[in-house]
């Protein structure tokens, strides 16, 4: 039986690594349903998860689920000890925290670029969760783990796209790669590497000393010329007036 549970889960992993670039470490979001159920199973999820995807996992939860835990109370006491040991992954609902299941089916929305699974007991959000192509779903039947098949919507839009009537988001962000690679999109590291504008300082020049100017030299030779002709013209008059005294005399 675990043979070919680990069968079904390869062939699914397949298929969402060919047509989603699902890749290892593979990102579980957890909810408060499926560690509550973990922790009646006895289910130690950091080794059998592993095993069971042959791969590397990352546990994952977010705010929101862990704000529900505590406010649900002792009850659930356990399952909170189990997602506050998950990493947590930033969600939209910073100021304001929403329910757990909202807050995951946020998570996977918009082609889910970040390529979690999502592991919950809870019936109504892995419904809205088989609506989202490209998300693999787990949960926790007779204690054991399972990774469930590719929801009919994953298939039909794995199908659109083979037909080229719509383009995956993995097969968008490949075009992206090549476009950078090729100098055709810039890529946004470069963009924030570009150096910035050092503070100029002022001009060096404005702040040079005023140089004095210099004395016009061949203005101040006409002055001293004037100057000469205005005592040469009193001393002409001096002598003028001397010989017309003497001459009346």
């Amino acid at each position: 039986m675990k043979i070919t549970r680990q069968k079904h889960a390869k062939k699914h992993l397949g298929f969402f690594r060919n047509n989603f670039g699902v890749r290892e470490p593979y990102q579980i979001l957890l909810d408060g349903t499926f560690c509550q159920a973990a922790l009646r199973g006895r289910i130690q999820l950091r080794e059998q998860l592993p095993r069971y995807l042959m791969g590397e996992t990352q546990l994952c939860t977010t705010r929101c689920v862990l704000k529900e835990l505590e406010t649900l109370g002792n009850d659930l006491y356990g399952a909170k000890l189990i997602a506050q040991k998950c990493q947590v992954r930033n969600c939209p609902h910073f100021k304001n925290a929403v329910s757990g299941s909202e807050c995951l089916l946020s998570m996977v929305e918009e082609g889910n670029p970040h390529h979690y699974f999502v592991a919950t007991q809870d019936q109504n959000l892995s419904m809205k969760v088989k609506k989202e192509p490209g998300v693999p779903l787990m949960f926790i039947i007779q204690n054991t783990m399972v990774l469930d098949k590719p929801s009919p919507k994953t298939i039909a839009f794995v199908k659109a796209v083979e037909s080229g009537q719509l383009v995956s988001v993995h097969e968008k962000e490949s075009i992206k790669h090549l476009k950078e690679e090729q100098g055709l999109v810039k890529n946004p590291e470069q963009r924030r590497r570009k150096k910035r504008k050092k503070i100029s300082g002022p001009n060096p020049l404005s702040c040079l000393k005023k140089k004095k100017k210099a004395p016009d030299t061949q203005s101040s030779a006409s002055e001293k010329k004037r100057k000469r002709k205005r005592i040469r013209n009193r001393s002409n008059s001096k002598v003028l007036s001397e010989k017309q005294n003497a001459e009346g005399e």
